[in-house]
């Protein structure tokens, strides 16, 4: 499903990589091998590769980089781990993937302050490790190692996303070198600030269309003194969803609530073998003090008696809670281990919660219709759902009774007040459902890029697809 295409060269490129090379020696390959692994990601997505591969070790390099590039109008593609799911890495125009993931240094804890500032090719466990005595950890946990500069250029969430909320909330500032080869700083480490345009927060999901991070300051948390956590299995569908509506309408404080499905269960069973009852389920961590975690876990209990649910199976064992979010975490390669040979199609689509039983059970009928083996896995706190479907390559109608039910489920989310992406992004894969979500915005987005990137160098076709 995703073999390399053919990329036109893009003008001057040979030059580009002259001037690199003299600037970086070895750390500039065109090697085959190496710019098919930068032009493509985790998604089904074709990939595109670049024209050459750079390995960038300071803010002072990417920006000489950056120079070389737009002097000759050469495309630049950040890259981080290649770990995003929409084709925000591939290079549908040729140029340079520039590699920061050499600029992995935590380069100051601020303890009192509760924040921490990092290069952007850390990664979240790399960090979590590293500030681990100071009794601080950092929650955002899209399941993948991602960079941090990759989740912030995404705006990544993830299973902590309902407590803790996501990169936009916990993104305090950054450095970032523009199109032109400027470093700029964009906010500051205090927690609020009322001082011009919230810049820092433009980057922010901006998927490395308008500039290179270089630098990020993150808030941290104490690391709670209790963390529980808990399975429970639901005979409906509608019963587990039900739960999750009353559990945040309840307002308890729960730090993850995540719906795993009754297929997506069986691919967990098999894969991390889990003996898990094949039923639609929820998993749920609690966070807090001893009495506090068991008085939420009560609570949800007793919602979840009351719409159906059974078997409300309680841990407080570190190595039992790793091994149940890892499986959770597995769930795509779950998916895709169980249809070996298949073609992996990972999408996402979030709601107002209110809307998220009806969501769901709508795609669950467009699934059946069109005969689609698409397990589900949802943040469901959030109201965020994704669909890991799988596709067959034998059966030349497959792809497009997948496409059709992607579209079916983004056009219900938008019809329902929500969005065509909770946490994967936009990159090439869901351009063309932005004007459906944002109308007449969208020229104001166009306008931005245009004035930070006039000669559209950065990330190009990513969100807007061709611009000039």
């Amino acid at each position: 499903m995703a073999t390399a295409a053919a990329v036109a060269r893009p003008p001057h490129v040979d030059q580009t990589i002259a001037e690199l090379k003299a600037l970086l020696g070895e750390r500039l390959t065109t090697a085959h091998a190496v710019r098919e692994q930068h032009g493509k990601d985790i998604s089904y997505h074709e990939a595109h590769l670049p024209d050459a591969v750079v390995f960038a070790e300071s803010a002072e390099e990417v920006q000489a980089i950056v120079r070389i590039c737009a002097r000759h109008k050469t495309p630049i593609i950040p890259f981080g781990t290649g770990t995003s799911l929409e084709g925000h890495i591939s290079a549908p125009l040729g140029g340079i993937s520039l590699d920061v993931s050499r600029m992995n240094k935590v380069l100051q804890v601020n303890e009192s302050d509760l924040d921490v500032v990092v290069q952007p090719g850390v990664t979240r466990k790399q960090l979590n490790e590293f500030i681990r005595a100071t009794g601080l950890f950092f929650p955002i946990d899209p399941g993948a190692d991602a960079s941090i500069g990759g989740m912030a250029s995404t705006r990544a969430s993830g299973t902590n996303a309902v407590r803790y909320g996501t990169m936009r909330e916990n993104v305090l500032a950054m450095q970032v070198v523009t199109p032109d080869g400027k470093l700029i700083r964009l906010g500051r480490r205090s927690r609020k600030s009322a001082a011009g345009y919230d810049l820092a927060k433009l980057f922010v999901g901006s998927e490395g269309t308008l500039g290179v991070i270089t630098e990020i300051t993150l808030r941290l948390y104490g690391i709670p003194e209790s963390i529980g956590a808990a399975t429970c299995v639901f005979e409906s569908l509608e019963g587990a969803v039900d739960t999750v509506i009353q559990t945040i309408q309840s307002g308890i404080p729960v730090a993850r609530i995540e719906l795993v499905d009754d297929l997506q269960i069986e691919t967990l069973n098999f894969y991390s073998k889990l003996g898990l009852p094949v039923k639609n389920t929820l998993f749920l961590e609690f966070h807090g003090t001893p009495a506090g975690t068991a008085e939420q876990a009560s609570m949800v209990q007793a919602i979840a008696a009351e719409n159906g649910g059974g078997d409300f199976a309680w841990t407080g064992q570190a190595e039992e809670r790793t091994r149940m979010w890892q499986a959770r975490h597995d769930a795509a390669w779950a998916t895709k281990a169980f249809k070996p040979g298949w073609g992996m199609w990972a999408t996402d689509v979030c709601v107002p919660i209110s809307r998220l039983a009806e969501c769901i059970l709508e795609t669950k009928k467009d699934i059946a219709e069109r005969d689609i083996y698409a397990p589900s896995v949802g943040h469901v706190g959030d109201g965020n759902f994704h669909l890991t479907m799988m596709v067959n390559p034998d059966d030349p109608t497959y792809l497009a009774r997948a496409e059709d039910l992607n579209d079916r489920m983004v056009a219900r989310a938008l019809a329902m007040g929500g969005t065509c992406t909770g946490e994967h992004g936009v990159g090439i894969g869901k351009v063309k459902y932005l004007h459906a979500e944002h109308g007449e915005a969208m020229g104001l987005m166009r306008a931005v890029k245009r004035a930070i990137d006039p000669d559209n160098i950065m990330n190009p076709s990513k969100i807007f697809g061709p611009i000039n």
